[in-house]
Order: C-alpha cells, then structure tokens, then sequence
C-alpha cells in the first residue's frame, strides 16, 4: 500500500472521509514519501498506484486504480471508477456508473456520470467541455461544436450563430458564448474562423 490515512478526518454528506498520506515516492505524480494528499472513505477508494491531493474526495463505491490521479476539489462517488492514467481535476464531478480511463483528462466544472465512459486516445488532445450559463459547450468531434442542444461545424456556427441566437432567445448571452466558440476555434479551427 502506497499510502496511510493520517488521522485526520472530515464529515461530507453523512459519510466519514480520512486524508490520506503517501508512504512512498510517486514520481508519476510527483509526490513524494509523507506528502499529504486528499480525502477518501475507506481503503476500496484507492488502489495501485493511484492518487488522490488537493481536497479531492473520492468516496462511496467508487474506485480511483491504475495509475490515477484525482486532485483539486474534484469529486468521484457513486460506482464510478476513475482509471489508467486518467486525470481527474478543478470542480469536476465524476459519479453514478461513469467510468474515466486511459489518457482522458476531466477538468474545470465538468460533470461526467450516469453510464458515461470517458477515455482517452481518441483525441490529440482533450476535448473541450466548458458548462455555460445557460448551456455546455464542448467539441463532439474534431470540427464539431456542440452548444446545449445545437451540434454544428466550426464553419456552420460561424455564418449562423447570430440566426441561432434570436431562434433559441439567446441573445442576451451571445457574447458569452462568441467566446466559447473562439475558445474552441483556437483549439481546433483554424485562425479566419475566429468571430
């Protein structure tokens, strides 16, 4: 076991979450022996060389294995498994049957749950998810964007977004969501895509 709880403790939505610390050298995560990492509520939460830091809380059934790593105010519960050489980071919540794997990466305020699998090398990179205000924005392919419901090329959005703002009286956030899409334009489009 590469880790020992410290002692310390938290109470989180009636369950008891223990912090843990490393008991050896994590050079994957750059963690060294007796770092302090996060929370988890027992000992089926974390295995192989997997970690938890932060204020990360990993807890219920869920099992974070392989070589993982869970950090920031991340969450992972329910039956979810995050594994492989996964990352799971930011706000993002990870839980009910979700499973996150391979080179995937889950950041910032993303939601993955349900019976959502997540795995990474089927991008370049990972793919952009950014929950707006009123809708999610993320790629649902290398040159598609999908915008709460909308799912079109770069392109398309680019010559449509102002007609599918007054369709879907978004006008009052359209700035907001220009920007989404210039976000992804820089990930993924080319520079004249640019609104």
């Amino acid at each position: 076991m590469h880790y020992e709880f410290t002692g310390e403790t938290k109470e989180w939505l009636g369950k008891t979450l223990h912090q843990i610390r490393a008991t050896q050298d994590l050079p994957e995560h750059d963690v060294k022996s007796g770092d302090v990492g996060g929370w988890i509520e027992s000992k089926k939460n974390l295995s192989g060389d997997a970690w938890v830091s932060g204020d990360a809380q990993v807890y219920g059934n869920a099992l974070v294995s392989g070589n993982a790593q869970v950090y920031g105010d991340a969450l992972v519960y329910g039956n979810a498994q995050v594994y492989s050489d996964a990352l799971v980071s930011g706000n993002a919540r990870v839980y009910g049957n979700a499973q996150v794997y391979g080179n995937a990466l889950v950041y910032g305020n993303a939601q993955v749950y349900g019976n959502a699998w997540v795995y990474g090398d089927a991008w370049d990179e990972p793919p952009l998810y950014i929950q707006g205000s009123r809708w999610s924005v993320c790629m649902s392919s290398k040159s598609t964007l999908k915008i709460g419901c909308q799912d079109h090329t770069l392109e398309h959005w680019k010559k449509h977004y102002k007609a599918i703002a007054r369709a879907n009286n978004a006008e009052d956030i359209i700035d907001e969501y220009m920007m989404y899409y210039n976000v992804a334009v820089a990930r993924y489009g080319k520079t004249e895509d640019k609104l």
